[in-house]
């Protein structure tokens, strides 16, 4: 075995925020939709291997290249490079399906031209959302609005089974993993256990809610997801010994994480969070390769801050300037194409998850959607039953309830899009970057001014 050398040397980059020694990660730090997609793709052509560590398909990404937009949700966001490797790792939860998992993704991206052949490698220990836990999702979600009443304090999830899917990981029994979709004894033997478990909770479930359940069949769902492992058997492979030799050949990783920090399942607001971790600290446990390389990691912020589904969100602006935000920013889910709940800055919370990932360097994006806004605000705190937070808190409850403390700054009028100089932006858009890093103790190193590779400003 190829001992894994003590650092990275390879140095060879243009750019100089990756141009040192190690690996890169990059990581958001609000409640996603931030714009890592677009940090990824930019600095993909300075690495060798783009690796998702966490997650689903319940992350999106967008992806523009000149005039194509690729919306991508399991697929690495360095797919569209040819020459560069794509792992999708063992903490990632995958939909194999052609319906609404990754062989419709790769089936959709091949027609329009990209080639997806050893350039993508899924983790044998990955584990596989299959049918029933969508059914499952749907009905707990059902059950938990039932038991409150209403539907104001479930979790709000995209209804994609990856919450359950993680529940088996844990429970253990129940679980199949991407290595068992690829070896059909072992398929089959693994739903013959788990299908009449799932019968049972299921049909109660549904009848809780009243709701109709169709019982599974062994035979019926092993042929549909047997057909999908043999689609999918030449990309499965151990991925740990694969960075692990990437590694070891001097080759540089790119760790791409989804979602982002305030919905990681322990650091974020729980429950209102997803169901893996989501900031950097999960890269180990999601690929199986110490994080000891790490050189830099990137936390991507927008320069408002959104969210979708249920949970806290002090600076939400349900006004005018509320909508013209979402409306300018097009702040609706590339996942579940549901309207995001848009606010103003919220750098408490970007300190906090900043701090989190031990980020190294920042991106701001979507600068250019607070064009036209008389008077801007950013958030530098909180107030709690008449007691100043100057820490994000723990207990998304105090969250809920506590109100924001603003720093108004002056905003601009000007469009940025066609900006590539960060001297040529206006005085008040460089002022606002300014307060990010002076606030977060970060600096700020990429200012996107739109969604397009080519529409970034490097410091």
């Amino acid at each position: 075995m190829t001992a894994t050398p003590d650092t990275i040397t390879r140095t060879d980059t243009k750019n100089p925020l990756t141009s040192g020694p190690g690996h890169c990660a990059i990581v958001g730090l609000q409640w996603g939709d931030e714009g890592k997609g677009q940090i990824v793709d930019l600095l993909t052509s300075d690495y060798d291997v783009v690796t998702r560590f966490n997650g689903g398909n319940n992350a999106g990404h967008s992806v523009h290249i000149g005039d194509e937009k690729f919306a991508l949700h399991l697929l690495p966001s360095g797919i569209t490079y040819s020459d560069k490797t794509n792992v999708i790792g063992n903490g990632v939860v995958v939909d194999p399906s052609p319906d609404t998992g990754i062989l419709k993704e790769i089936d959709r991206i091949t027609e329009r031209g990209v080639t997806i052949g050893n350039n993508l490698r899924i983790s044998d220990r990955a584990h596989a959302v299959l049918p029933y836990h969508k059914v499952e999702d749907a009905l707990y979600e059902a059950a938990a609005s039932k038991a409150m009443g209403n539907d104001s304090d479930t979790i709000g999830t995209t209804g994609r089974g990856i919450g359950p899917c993680y529940a088996d990981k844990a429970y253990r029994s129940t679980a199949i993993r991407m290595g068992d979709l690829v070896d059909a004894d072992k398929l089959r033997a693994k739903l013959s256990k788990t299908v009449p478990i799932k019968n049972v909770t299921l049909a109660a479930l549904a009848a809780h809610v009243g709701r109709e359940f169709e019982t599974l069949t062994v035979d019926g769902l092993f042929d549909q997801v047997s057909a999908w492992g043999k689609r999918l058997a030449p990309h499965v492979c151990d991925t740990r010994r694969l960075l692990f030799d990437a590694q070891a050949a001097n080759k540089r990783i790119l760790f791409e994480g989804a979602n982002a920090a305030l919905l990681d399942v322990d650091h974020g607001t729980y429950p209102f969070v997803t169901s893996s971790s989501t900031s950097a600290l999960g890269i180990g446990t999601g690929t199986g390769l110490p994080p000891k390389q790490l050189g830099q990691i990137i936390g991507v912020c927008k320069s408002y801050t959104s969210r979708v589904g249920g949970g806290p969100h002090p600076t939400e602006l349900l006004n005018e300037t509320g909508e013209h935000i979402r409306s300018v920013g097009k702040e609706f889910g590339t996942t579940t194409g549901r309207p995001r709940r848009v606010g103003w800055l919220d750098l408490t919370a970007v300190r906090y998850t900043a701090q989190l990932n031990g980020c190294t360097a920042l991106v701001t994006t979507g600068i250019s959607v607070l064009s036209g806004i008389e008077t801007l605000k950013v958030c530098v705190g909180y107030t709690y039953r008449g007691t100043r937070l100057d820490d994000f808190p723990a207990d998304a409850d105090i969250l809920a309830e506590a109100e924001p403390i603003y720093q108004e700054l002056e905003g601009f009028s000007e469009t940025l899009g066609e900006l590539r100089d960060y001297d040529a932006l206006p005085a008040a858009a460089k002022r606002y970057v300014e307060t990010i890093e002076q606030f977060v103790g970060v600096p700020v190193r990429i200012v996107c001014v739109g969604p397009k590779r080519s529409q970034t400003i490097m410091r």
